[in-house]
């Protein structure tokens, strides 16, 4: 295995015109990181020169060093391999990118995000931005790739690479492009060094239009209230001004943009209060003809194939939604779909698990005979797309879960390489591949035929 000082590379994460950044693992804890040693591009070297790119790069483990702050990624250590420079910093395997299905083309349409979930983006977003700008700096390359997605769903600002500090001076030959075109600022594409924090707040307004109308605004912005079952005519307002061409014309500052963010949040909460409905189902077991068979056996499938395989489209979104017929037993325990003759845990694992602990949970639950079963399994992609309903954009689906919400990120038992499986994001309703050592909760279904003793309830399942 290659070794990168004392940390062993486990993959590639990615490679940019001045760094390469693996995943590595700290030997004996065994605590994966990002590592990002300075490898630059040879056009790059020949704009800029040698030192000036390592200069850049000391200066990026420099200035996240200085920051403290939730919502910007931590930097751990720092030190030379083979005379060349590398940093670790905090590990996380998804991005916003990800999230709204951002692929190697920007500019075709991504995933809508709920209001709820844009709000909960958008704030953290700009509470790291205002601490860039109380630091007095510009990160100058906000997109979503770079914004890193915790466990617990916070985000973290990486990638400091283009970054300027106030006053500070690094050469940089006039034709250099600083920044990603479809989120760089328009004065940014113009004169990158003398942009200031209303730049990273254009980004945002960006990254805002994109979450709530599934575009890039580079072809004429469109309105969120036109695009977005729940956006009204003030969300408009909100994202024209983000991305208003002028400096002049928009937030001033990151406090001012989050303080007109949560205008828009109180007035969505109250909207919310007036027009959710309840719904609950009637705890009458099992019973009901099976309408529709899914697959039960696991696959390995690649990425390229998947689609077609699960019934999905580009997004990786089920082409259709089939009508389910729930019900849960008298405890709660377990929720029954007699459209297709399945029977679920209705939570799952308290906390996420890499795949490997997942099946060992799956595992003790068979030990234990939870429900009276011992033939749990991991599902399969279509099992999990069988339970899926679209995406909560519209205010009006509110109804009451069967399956517990805390888990959101589930693991299946479909591979896609010797290295990764699928997993389903129960909140966007999508279907995608990660790495085995990713954390995502697991939940457990079996025929419903196999369970005996549903109405007695569970036996006591040891915790995972």
């Amino acid at each position: 295995m290659k070794k990168i000082g004392k940390y062993t590379v486990c993959g590639l994460l990615g490679k940019g015109g001045m760094s390469v950044v693996y995943k590595a693992h700290l030997p004996v804890i065994g605590k994966t990181v990002a590592l990002k040693l300075l490898s630059p591009h040879p056009n790059l070297v020949s704009l800029l020169g040698r030192e000036a790119v390592r200069e850049r790069f000391i200066s990026e483990a420099l200035t996240i060093a200085s920051l403290r702050s939730p919502h910007i990624v931590e930097i751990h250590d720092f030190d030379f391999h083979e005379n060349e420079p590398f940093f670790t910093m905090e590990y996380y395997y998804r991005d916003l990118g990800r999230i709204i299905g951002e692929a190697y083309r920007p500019d075709l349409p991504s995933r809508l995000l709920s209001l709820d979930k844009t709000i909960h983006y958008t704030r953290r977003l700009l509470a790291g931005l205002s601490r860039l700008g109380r630091a007095g700096i510009v990160h100058r390359d906000i997109k979503p790739g770079n914004l890193m997605v915790s466990d617990e769903d916070e985000i973290k600002i990486c990638d400091f690479g283009f970054s300027r500090v106030r006053g500070e001076k690094l050469a940089r030959p006039p034709h250099l492009v600083i920044g990603s075109p479809f989120y760089a600022a328009p004065e940014q594409e113009r004169n990158p060094d003398a942009v200031d924090v209303r730049a990273d707040l254009y980004s945002a307004g960006v990254i805002v239009h994109r979450m709530l109308t599934g575009l890039l605004p580079e072809d004429g912005p469109q309105r969120p209230s036109l695009c977005h079952p729940d956006a009204d005519p003030a969300w408009d307002r909100f994202v024209e001004r983000a991305i208003a061409p002028e400096p002049a014309r928009r937030f001033a500052s990151a406090d001012e943009m989050l303080a007109g963010l949560e205008e828009l949040a109180l007035a969505w909460a109250a909207k919310k209060e007036n027009f959710c409905r309840a719904t609950v189902l009637t705890p009458d077991g099992p019973q009901g003809p099976v309408r529709f068979k899914i697959r039960s056996t696991p696959v390995k499938v690649r990425a390229e194939n998947a689609p077609q395989l699960f019934g999905c489209d580009g997004l990786m979104r089920p082409l259709r939604y089939p009508e389910t017929d729930p019900a849960v037993s008298a405890d709660g325990s377990i929720v029954f779909d007699r459209s297709a003759g399945l029977a679920w845990q209705a939570s799952g694992t308290s906390d996420p698990l890499d795949r490997e602990s997942a099946g060992g949970y799956i595992q003790r639950l068979n030990a234990a005979s939870f429900g009276g079963c011992s033939r749990w399994r991991l599902p399969t992609i279509e099992e999990l797309l069988s339970i899926t309903r679209p995406p909560g954009l519209d205010f009006r689906d509110c109804i009451a879960p069967v399956f517990d919400r805390r888990q959101k990120l589930l693991w299946s038992c479909d591979r896609c390489t010797f290295t990764s499986a699928w997993y389903l994001d129960v909140e966007l309703g999508f279907a995608g591949c990660a790495d085995l050592t990713c954390h995502f909760h697991a939940r457990a279904v079996t025929e419903a035929a196999n369970i005996e003793s549903h109405a007695a309830g569970p036996r006591p399942l040891p915790a995972p």
